[in-house]
């Protein structure tokens, strides 16, 4: 066998089933992603407008049960609980893609696996480097800059309205999954002050509870609310973040209608169907929701800004985002290109990865969440660290829009050819070769 038959290929084309369905969660992410951008606009002309106490006393406004330790102002219920949903989807999305989606192939998982690791530790490093003399405890906000928002990513594409290939809207999504299950791990492991040992043992019960329940296909509601609701507030009595009750719940929901069946001919599972019900509650109410709490920052106009930027820590995230994101994921599918001897697929090029690696740098979200932790909501530094992720994160988009617009026919070509259908069953021809 000839040296380039033995060579794999990155991106390659994945299955049709697995192409529809990152096109319908992409589709739905497009319509979050611009419910997110007016949240955010409306947050930050609110908090710079002259009823800008207004916006704070709102975020500030403390409900719920004091006897549970529940008695959280909107802004913190946004951060704890809408999030948890955002995560539910997350855990989810991931376990479906490594049980029934094309990443169950471990050579296929292998490279957005590794480029959301490249994608972290590189936008960390920047952070560290450029903050390790600040002291302050600037260091805290080391993780703020490793997060990607496919929210805003999809929806930066839709503006662009660039017809990016199927294999490289499958990499970024799976890209920003792994994502965000790293960030949720980080917030565990290092953002967690004190830890009751209690609480935490106690939610084992109600996630056990809800496990053995979806296990057996319930879909009753008022049975699997009650629990998720009780898992959720053990962990949040915890001392972890309640998004880590997201993620648990998420991957107890089967995927298959027999995880023993071991493949996807087994038919879809609970997970299809929860996806289906809290993917648009979580991408049209529970994510904007958040960003209207989260980012309404007073800048004070230009020299505001000028003074935010200023601070190492925003100075940190912007190049983290912008500089880090796109080095660590381009930077690591060149070398597995290198080191395992693979090729682009036909009709890509590196300029392609960049774009999407550039994508990447589109924070946002759960760069917000971690400032939050990192600094304190209301704080000096909390502002600034809010001023570096939208500059950062629109810095990020513009970048990837530039890169990606200039290889929009090449994309225009490769759309038509996968949505050719010329046997009329309603699968690309490009699939069934």
């Amino acid at each position: 066998m000839s040296e380039s038959q033995n060579r794999s290929t990155l991106f390659a084309r994945g299955s049709w089933a697995e192409t529809a369905r990152i096109s319908d969660i992409l589709r739905k992410e497009t319509v979050g992603g611009a419910l997110l951008l007016i949240g955010s606009v409306i947050a930050l002309v609110w908090a710079n407008s002259p009823w800008s106490d207004g916006y704070t006393a709102l975020r500030d406004t403390t409900v719920g049960p004091a006897s549970l330790h529940l008695n959280l102002s909107l802004g913190t219920w946004a951060a704890d609980g809408l999030l948890a949903i955002f995560f539910f989807v997350v855990g989810l999305e991931l376990k479906r893609e490594f049980v029934a989606g094309d990443l169950r192939d471990p050579r296929r998982a292998a490279l957005p696996i590794a480029a959301a690791v490249g994608g972290m530790a590189v936008p960390a490093l920047v952070f560290v480097l450029i903050n390790a003399r600040t002291g302050e405890g600037a260091l805290a906000g080391w993780a703020i800059p490793t997060a990607t928002d496919i929210a805003f990513a999809v929806a930066v594409l839709a503006i662009v309205s660039t017809h990016l290939p199927a294999a490289l809207r499958t990499f970024l999504l799976t890209l920003a999954v792994v994502d965000d299950l790293l960030a949720v791990t980080v917030i565990a492991v290092f953002y967690t002050d004190e830890l009751a040992f209690g609480p935490l043992l106690l939610a084992l019960i109600p996630l056990a509870l809800f496990t053995v329940a979806v296990q057996r296909r319930v879909r009753s509601w008022w049975i699997l609310l009650p629990l998720a609701g009780a898992t959720w507030i053990l962990v949040h009595e915890s001392g972890i973040h309640a998004t880590v009750a997201g993620v648990l719940l998420g991957f107890a929901v089967p995927v298959l209608r027999s995880e023993k069946a071991g493949g996807p001919d087994a038919g879809p599972g609970l997970a299809e169907h929860f996806e289906h019900r809290i993917r648009p509650i979580s991408a049209g109410f529970a994510v904007p929701l958040f960003a209207f709490f989260a980012a309404g920052v007073t800048v004070g106009g230009f020299s505001g800004l000028s003074t935010s930027l200023r601070d190492p820590v925003a100075l940190g995230i912007v190049a983290g985002l912008v500089i880090g994101k796109a080095v660590g994921i381009f930077g690591t599918t060149y070398l597995m290109s290198r080191f395992t001897r693979a090729t682009l697929d036909s009709g890509l090029a590196w300029l392609d990865v960049l774009g999407v690696a550039l994508l990447g740098g589109i924070g946002f979200t759960v760069s917000l969440l971690i400032g939050d932790l990192a600094f304190g909501m209301d704080s000096l530094r909390g502002d600034h660290v809010k001023v570096g992720v939208l500059t950062g994160s629109v810095a990020a988009a513009v970048l990837a829009s530039a890169v990606l617009r200039m290889r929009n026919g090449a994309y225009r070509n490769i759309a038509l050819a996968e949505s050719r259908d010329d046997d009329g069953d309603g699968i690309p021809d490009v699939y069934q070769r």
